[in-house]
């Protein structure tokens, strides 16, 4: 008997070590692609593989914070291809899966990061009229998230760009960006994710812009 419940024991062990990394496995394969999309809709089919990963893993946050970020680089990719009509629509899809997220992560300063991108996308979709509504929001969710995690890089990419894309005579400048772009590839070489799964995005960005001439 007492080699039946040891055998039971294991078998159960087994599986749950198994359901484990079948998990990890999917996620790591989908979030190395995340940065290799290159059209709307490929970011689309990938936030939906992340949604139905989410689905299954009912009380994970990362699956969802995955398919948000998936989504904004959507609108990231709309945006450069002028198609700024489609921002709202992916901005409001965005929110659905932090709420999601959220919903199993509270106070998480990764999703108030995507918060404060989410926001951004929607300004660039009407920047001259939706400046004053937009960029508090934005700040406001930068903030709670430093409150958060101060030191996590990610924020201070956010605080780069925002910099280097606001002109001289409005607070920011290329040569302010460019420093905050330096910080935050100094913070990388200490900042760690709490797992081999958690956002670990955003140092290839930095040193893009540090390239710039």
């Amino acid at each position: 008997m007492k080699n039946l419940f040891l055998t039971a024991a294991l078998v159960f062990v087994g599986a749950t070590t198994f359901a484990q990394t079948a998990f990890e496995k999917a996620m790591t394969e989908k979030i190395t692609t995340v940065e290799g999309q290159k059209t709307a809709d490929e970011y689309t089919a990938l936030a939906n593989d992340f949604d139905r990963i989410g689905t299954k893993e009912s009380k994970n946050w990362l699956p969802y914070y995955y398919a948000a970020y998936a989504t904004i680089q959507k609108g990231r990719n709309l945006m450069q291809s002028g198609k700024t009509n489609e921002l709202d629509a992916v901005a409001a899809d965005a929110e659905k899966y932090i709420a999601k997220a959220e919903a199993l992560s509270p106070d998480n300063a990764e999703l108030f990061i995507l918060k404060k991108m989410t926001s951004g996308l929607r300004m660039m979709a009407d920047p001259m009229s939706r400046y004053m509504r937009e960029a508090p929001i934005a700040q406001q969710a930068l903030a709670k998230a430093e409150s958060l995690d101060p030191n996590n890089p990610r924020i201070t990419i956010l605080k780069a760009e925002d910099a280097y894309f606001t002109p001289e005579q409005f607070g920011g400048s290329k040569a302010k960006g460019t420093e905050l772009f330096k910080k935050a590839v100094e913070q990388f070489t200490t900042y760690k994710p709490k797992t081999s799964l958690d956002p670990n995005w955003g140092k290839g960005e930095a040193q893009y812009f540090l390239n710039q001439k």
